[in-house]
């Protein structure tokens, strides 16, 4: 018997009272030309989202991306990234750039990875006992006992350099060389994009380590459709004396963003610093086999690894200052808890309180039936005795 669903925590929002002796009508008016001014500046501003890379509409439709979730396997000496976005707007193309530390590889990545994955890191549940009735439970809801429970020319600028090119799916994917920022604007200006004015700053300090890019085109195969929901996912590989998963350029979001991000590694891996987001929450460390389904083992190679699950906010992007660099620690294994909340019964069916109220109740009654009893007895008199009344 279920009582409020799962125990969740939560922010209570406070209850907020209106100003004395105000105008309904006019707090209406003022709601409505509220509502109107956000939907107008949504509109005439494109809304630049960042994952690990930057995803950039054309100048009049606007893209943001909700959640990033990647999932990254590290040998030591290979870095593969396995990246899929949710993104909701109205653009129907968009293009992408991820900067890497080395020549990277691009592949189409198995949209089956992140189930498997969600899988593997499931919270554990526990049922979770309490004994009065709380609202969803009889008989303070009258459902009780019914068994519910609550892509572009290479070499547009003169300082890019397009190592390769490849059409995967809806990508048109291109792998580039810069020697200023600025060639990557060109780039993507002559290929019928616009910049945000903060990307080439942003860009400098990965051109200053001689970092290559993956710049993606982005289009749904539908045409006229616009890029909405789960994009397929992209695989990149490369190499890296460490692992590192790109995050800097993602200050240019102009919305809060989540990071879930997937390691799989020798060891259980966390990262160095918040980098200007919240603290880093672990949700799941342990080892697996590696070969627990095809999407797996293909990232695996079908080698026991450590996976480690993390999930991170960030409620100001602009406050992003590095890239993530993750490091070894202690291999102690973890899986979240998630409690579920359950009425206390006897049975299948009966609540612990009814049965505990009534039996209480039934002996409270008999008892005071014995005693009305033993008063009566006590008042009559004796036999033989006559009264001298």
């Amino acid at each position: 018997m279920t009582g409020r669903n799962r125990n969740v925590s939560g922010r209570v929002r406070p209850h907020m009272r209106g100003t004395h002796g105000s105008n309904p009508a006019t707090r209406i008016l003022t709601t409505l030309v509220a509502l109107l001014a956000l939907q107008i500046g949504s509109l005439v501003a494109p809304a630049y989202a960042c994952g690990c890379g930057a995803m950039i509409p054309d100048s009049s439709e606007r893209i943001g991306v909700d959640r990033e979730e990647s999932a990254v396997r590290w040998d030591g000496r290979t870095e593969t990234i396995v990246m899929r976005f949710n993104v909701h707007g109205n653009a129907r193309r968009a293009a992408w750039i991820m900067p890497v530390p080395s020549r990277a590889e691009v592949t189409l990545g198995d949209p089956a990875l992140f189930d498997a994955l969600e899988s593997l890191t499931a919270p554990e549940e526990r049922d979770r006992h309490y004994f009065w009735p709380r609202e969803g439970d009889w008989p303070f809801d009258s459902s009780y006992g019914d068994g519910a429970a609550g892509a572009a020319p290479p070499g547009a600028g003169s300082g890019v350099g397009v190592v390769g090119r490849e059409r995967l799916g809806p990508f048109d994917v291109a792998r580039l060389t810069a020697t200023d920022p600025a060639a990557l604007g060109d780039w993507l200006h002559a290929n019928g994009f616009e910049l945000p004015e903060r990307l080439p700053g942003a860009l400098r300090p990965y051109v200053d380590r001689r970092w290559e890019y993956v710049a993606v085109r982005l289009a749904p195969q539908e045409k006229g459709a616009s890029l909405q929901g789960k994009l397929s996912p992209l695989r990149i590989s490369f190499a890296s004396p460490e692992l590192v998963y790109p995050m800097r350029l993602s200050r240019l979001a102009r919305t809060p963003q989540t990071l879930g991000l997937y390691v799989l590694a020798d060891h259980r891996m966390e990262p160095r610093s918040p980098i200007g987001g919240d603290r880093p929450e672990v949700t799941f460390a342990g080892r697996i086999d590696g070969d627990e389904s095809a999407a797996v083992t293909g990232l695996t190679g079908g080698v026991p690894v450590h996976l480690t699950a993390l999930e991170q906010e960030f409620p100001h992007p602009d406050r992003i200052d590095d890239d993530h660099r993750l490091r070894a620690v202690s291999d102690t294994p973890y899986r979240e808890v998630v409690y579920n909340d359950r009425l206390l019964t006897i049975g299948d069916d009966v609540p612990a309180w009814l049965v505990t109220v009534g039996g209480g109740a039934l002996l409270a009654a008999a008892a005071t039936l014995l005693a009305v009893r033993a008063s009566r007895r006590r008042s009559q008199p004796a036999p033989g005795v006559r009264s001298t009344a």
